[in-house]
């Protein structure tokens, strides 16, 4: 796999952000998975809902099965793996339905720019910081709109770089050090603690009481 370029890094993460965002058949988009635990009243509040969401999106569908069968109907702009796309995909959606939770408007692009931060789990703080932006906690929607649209198109580039880079020819063995996936694609299974750990860091990222 050649050195990746900006062009592609952006292409992949507009990608990801896309068909997390809308959904991919089977996959509800978004915002119907938000609201799925929205409209359930036996939650006391959403701190309740989320936590709920990433319990059962961390159970449910994910093993090898399945990303296998997501990957086959999904088209990837870049020549990568179809489970590398498939798992960004599942983990960005979980990511953004937490931010839907949480009252941010999945429309906008600084909104975008922030789940897939919370895609590259460990390596997203560094990118954040090598960026020149300060995040904690529970952001607000002020605070998001503070980020400029240039901050915003370096922040989607070097996730991209990252992503595809760790998609390379040692990927299988690296990615788990970059992208959340607690161990990596290990015999063709999915460990689904990858799902928690983006959950996690989802809700500490957009979620405040």
């Amino acid at each position: 796999m050649k050195a990746p370029d900006t062009n592609t890094a952006l292409k992949l993460t507009e990608w990801i952000t896309d068909r997390a965002i809308q959904g991919v058949p089977p996959l509800c988009s978004a915002e119907n998975l938000a609201l799925e635990y929205k409209i359930d009243a036996s939650y006391p509040d959403d701190e309740e809902r989320i936590e709920a969401l990433i319990n059962w999106e961390t159970t449910k569908n994910f093993t090898s099965g399945f990303i296998t069968g997501l990957g086959g109907l999904i088209t990837l702009p870049v020549a990568i793996p179809a489970a590398f796309g498939a798992s960004w995909i599942l983990q960005a959606r979980m990511a953004a339905a937490i931010a839907k939770l949480s009252g941010h408007d999945l429309k906008s692009d600084r909104v975008r720019t922030f789940v897939l931060i919370c895609l590259a789990g460990e390596a997203g703080k560094e990118v954040v910081k090598e960026v020149g932006i300060k995040i904690g906690k529970g952001l607000t929607e002020s605070a998001i709109r503070g980020v400029s649209g240039r901050a915003l198109i370096e922040i989607n580039k070097r996730v991209g770089f990252r992503l595809l880079t760790k998609a390379g020819e040692k990927g299988v063995l690296n990615l788990s050090k970059m992208v959340p996936l607690a161990g990596g694609l290990v015999g063709g299974i999915f460990d689904a603690g990858a799902c928690r750990i983006v959950g996690k860091q989802a809700k500490d990222l957009f979620y405040s009481k």
